[in-house]
């Protein structure tokens, strides 16, 4: 584990994140609030790319609780059966929808507490909902952010909660909008697991990984 960047080299790395892409995006698509919570519960263990083939045609006719209610669980699972653990994805969903309908009249809730009552969706898919649907400046942990925060020092911490925190007390305010983002794009493409690519990365003269791949 690296040591924690300070302020001004935290601020020229998301600066240059910040140039490179002013405006980075999830890669998981949806057509409202509710398809993206169940995108992003679908996406547990599982791809981006396999999520997206999954629900191509599923959202084209279940794009609300009701709909999916509709579906029932077994027409759920054919559309999702090539997703990792699809049948208990499939429960959630349902079950999820379920409550949606039955507690908030179809409607998503946006306080990460009634999110993470909801069945499979936890602090990390709240906190991906809340950004990229009310543009909360929630950051959403996952194994490229844990991977990248902790080689390089931008949030390095001993789990998820601790990297999260360090993101939100040490990154400018300005940032932190797109920081996970940023974080997650960065380790998918080039801080990766087995070989990063240290020879193209915009930041490596401000990285504290020892390992480079130079």
């Amino acid at each position: 584990m690296a040591k924690q960047l300070n302020y001004q080299t935290l601020r020229e790395i998301f600066t240059r994140f910040h140039a490179a892409d002013p405006a980075p995006v999830g890669e998981l698509d949806h057509v409202n609030v509710y398809t993206l919570v169940v995108a992003v519960a679908l996406s547990a263990q599982a791809t981006d790319v396999g999520v997206n083939k999954a629900t191509k045609e599923l959202f084209k006719i279940a794009d609300t609780p009701e709909k999916m209610l509709a579906l029932g669980e077994e027409g759920l699972i054919e559309h999702i059966k090539t997703i990792g653990l699809f049948r208990n994805k499939a429960k959630n969903v349902i079950k999820l929808s379920r409550i949606l309908v039955e507690d908030y009249d179809g409607e998503v809730p946006n306080s990460r507490a009634a999110l993470c009552s909801l069945p499979g969706v936890g602090r990390k898919t709240a906190n991906v909902v809340l950004n990229m649907w009310w543009r909360m400046p929630a950051q959403a942990v996952d194994t490229h952010i844990f991977r990248v925060g902790n080689r390089s020092g931008i949030c390095p911490g001993k789990d998820v909660d601790t990297v999260e925190r360090a993101i939100e007390d040490n990154i400018p305010a300005d940032f932190q909008l797109h920081a996970h983002h940023w974080l997650i794009l960065h380790g998918r493409y080039h801080c990766k697991a087995r070989k990063p690519l240290c020879n193209t990365c915009i930041i490596r003269d401000l990285c504290e990984f020892e390992d480079k791949n130079l």
